[in-house]
C-alpha cells in the first residue's frame, strides 16, 4: 500500500510556526493542536526566525530586481536566436 506525504500550504506553516515563536503552547501541543509531527514545527519555526532577517535587511528586493533583469536578458537572447535560426 502506497501512501503518500501530506503537503501543508505555507499560510498553514507560517501560521503554525507563529505560534511556535509565540511559545504560548509548547512544541507537543502544538502537533497535537494542529496534527503535525513536533519536528516538522521545529523546522518551520527555524526557518521562519533564519527568514526573518531577510524580510528586513530588503535583500529580497534587490534579488528580485537582479531576477527581472536576468529574465529580460535571457528574453532577448531567445529573440535573437530564434531570428538567426529562421533567417
Amino acid at each position: 500500500m502506497k501512501t503518500t506525504r501530506k503537503r501543508y500550504s505555507a499560510d498553514f506553516k507560517a501560521k503554525v510556526a507563529l505560534e511556535a515563536i509565540r511559545g504560548d503552547l509548547t512544541l507537543a501541543e502544538l502537533a497535537a493542536k494542529h496534527g503535525v509531527h513536533h519536528t516538522m514545527i521545529a523546522s518551520w519555526k527555524r526557518q521562519a526566525i533564519a527568514g526573518m532577517a531577510g524580510t528586513f535587511s530588503g535583500a529580497g528586493e534587490a534579488a528580485r530586481a537582479a531576477s527581472e533583469a536576468e529574465v529580460d536578458k535571457l528574453h532577448a537572447k531567445i529573440g535573437q536566436l530564434l531570428v538567426e535560426r529562421d533567417f
